[in-house]
């Protein structure tokens, strides 16, 4: 199976699962995970998902057994797919949180950006390096380029070069850099902390992030401060301030 899924609690784990080559994005893998996100999204029980990877390399990006002696419309159906891939995993109400060890270069460098949140292991490393071969990065220039910025991701696109974790965390990439056998409890932990707050306003908060982060100030607080009336009238909301008000643990309800 090219993805495995596990579940401990409200935390669904998902792992990529073709370590013997080295975790690359093919058609059918990217496809299976796309089915796993959907049938994820809808699930109440699950709060938070953690993508993970077998073996010692989160993902070397595309299968480039995939990438020679094809097509236009080939290539189209490749980078379609993977970009459905990864606006999904931000689509879904969920969280998922990247946990990264080894290498995460080209798509797979993509994948961690655009995953909602990252922890990384010490010896994980990140790179965009199609520069080398010909073949520029640039669908994974977009996730980059939001997650660190112009020149940063110039820097990665143009030179190819690998970021090692610390750098990748100090320049927003990802949010902590633990050792590697510290790493699957670090996803938990922060999995854990995530599904300890109401779904609902989880779900609310990652939609308006995405939806505002693109829009001009004014136009972001006219959406943002609509949400948060709409969100106020909800059920948990009323009982998450009723709880803190009567300074106990609240009971959430998931409307």
């Amino acid at each position: 199976m090219n993805v495995l899924l596990a579940r401990e609690g409200p935390v669904a784990i998902l792992t990529l699962n073709r370590p013997e080559r080295r975790n690359a994005l093919s058609l059918e893998l990217m496809r299976d995970l796309l089915a796993a996100l959907a049938a994820l999204g809808p699930d109440r029980e699950v709060r938070a998902v953690i993508l993970a990877a077998a073996g010692k390399v989160f993902s070397s990006g595309h299968d480039l057994s995939q990438m020679t002696a094809r097509g236009l419309p080939d290539y189209r159906e490749i980078f379609d797919v993977c970009s459905d891939l990864m606006l999904a995993l931000q689509r879904i109400p969920q969280p998922v949180i990247a946990e990264v060890q080894g290498l995460a270069t080209a798509a797979g460098c993509q994948l961690a950006a655009s995953c909602d949140l990252a922890i990384a292991a010490e010896d994980a490393a990140f790179a965009t390096p199609g520069v080398k071969i010909g073949l520029f990065c640039t669908t994974p220039m977009v996730a980059l380029t939001r997650a660190i910025g112009r020149k940063r991701a110039l820097q990665m696109l143009l030179t190819g070069e690998t970021v090692d974790a610390r750098t990748a965390a100090d320049w927003g990439l990802v949010n902590q850099v633990v050792p590697g056998a510290e790493l699957r409890a670090a996803s938990l932990a922060l999995a854990h902390r995530i599904a300890a707050a109401s779904p609902l306003t989880v779900a609310i908060g990652k939609q308006a992030f995405y939806t505002q982060i693109d829009l001009d100030q004014p136009q972001a607080y006219a959406y943002a401060r609509e949400v948060m009336s709409l969100n106020a009238m909800a059920a948990d909301a009323q009982e998450g301030i009723g709880a803190f008000l009567g300074k106990r643990a609240p009971c959430w309800t998931g409307r």
